[in-house]
């Protein structure tokens, strides 16, 4: 019989190679994603060990504009720095001193004074400023308010209207008084105007420009007086809004009174307020009456840029009631000296 062959012997597999087991290892695509990160940092952490930060070693200084040491600028310029933002140094009430005494005078401004007019010319004349206007508030002349210092008639009988205005002596000529209007929110045509136009020209300020005081203070110390701008209800409000404390005309009295405390509570310094828009406000008696019958009381004047003028009776009940002026000539912006001139005479 044929015999059986014997079963094969089991063949051991290779023994594994270290190289094939390091490629095995490395084509996984997890240890793959972690070698290469971990070798992005070990490159980095080296490159600032080999050269280091360039910046480490040098100091760091952080100054507060809002405590600069006072120098010989003009009083009020801290004041009108626009807000810090937050974690800045912020402006707090240590920045912000209100005095009874007139600023240091800086002596009087001589020479020629020269106006550039819209459109070509100049008005020359040989204008003297006077000395800077006192510091507001003045002693006796404001009281605390939920805003600020709010102005008052004084127990001796002054008033805010003469007080804070520019002295003026008549010398039987005719007068034209200028004003230079929507100051205050934009910083470079405020300053520029403050420090360009004579002192004799009337600034007026928008009640919402940031650092307001500031700004009213470097007016009167360039000698300027100041009128603060009261926004009220134009004809075709909403599509033309003076801002949240515009002077409605059909408001209650109180909420009138109220919206305007906030607007003299602003800053102090100015000896009359004057209208920004309010044709419907001012057409309205009781809204009118309400608002004259508030600025009186606070010993203010009104000058209006001739809107008041043309309600029934309003020139003649609004000189009989208290201190006011009307505008009768605007001037824009793009009209030229000719213009300017034929409505002046």
């Amino acid at each position: 019989m044929f015999a059986k062959p014997p079963p094969p012997k089991p063949v051991a597999p290779p023994p594994p190679r270290p190289f094939q087991t390091a490629i095995a290892t490395l084509t996984n695509p997890y240890v793959g994603a972690t070698a290469a990160a971990l070798l992005f940092v070990g490159a980095a952490a080296g490159l600032v060990l080999l050269t280091g930060d360039p910046k480490a070693a040098t100091p760091t200084v952080r100054l507060s504009l809002a405590r600069v040491v006072d120098t010989d600028s003009l009083p009020g310029w801290k004041q009108a720095l626009p807000s810090e933002p937050s974690g800045e140094a912020p402006l707090d009430d240590a920045t912000v001193e209100f005095s009874s005494s007139p600023v240091a005078s800086a002596g009087p401004m001589g020479g020629p004074a020269v106006i550039t007019l819209p459109g070509g010319g100049s008005a020359q004349g040989a204008l003297t400023g006077g000395d800077p206007l006192p510091q507001a508030p003045l002693a006796g002349l404001f009281a605390p308010g939920p805003g600020g210092p709010l102005p008052v008639i004084a127990a001796d009988g002054r008033t805010p209207a003469d007080a804070y205005a520019r002295p003026f002596a008549p010398n039987g000529r005719p007068r034209v008084a200028l004003v230079i209007g929507g100051l205050g929110l934009n910083a470079k045509s405020t300053r520029q105007a403050i420090e360009t136009l004579p002192p004799e020209v009337t600034l007026s300020f928008v009640p919402y420009s940031e650092g307001l005081q500031g700004w009213i203070d470097m007016a009167r110390a360039a000698g300027h007086e100041v009128l603060l701008e009261a926004p009220m209800e134009p004809k075709d409000y909403p599509n033309n809004d003076p801002g949240p404390y515009t002077l409605m005309a059909d408001a209650p009295a109180n909420e009138t009174a109220k919206k305007l405390e906030w607007i003299l509570s602003r800053a102090s310094g100015y000896f009359a307020l004057t209208n920004y828009l309010g044709s419907r406000f001012l057409a309205n008696d009781q809204a009118y009456e309400a608002f004259m019958g508030a600025v009186r009381g606070r010993g203010l004047g009104f000058i209006d840029d001739g809107l008041a003028g043309r309600r029934a009776g309003g020139r003649a009940a609004r000189h009989a009631r208290g201190p006011a002026g009307e505008g009768r000539a605007r001037a824009g912006q793009e009209e030229g000296r000719a213009n300017i001139d034929g409505k002046n005479r």
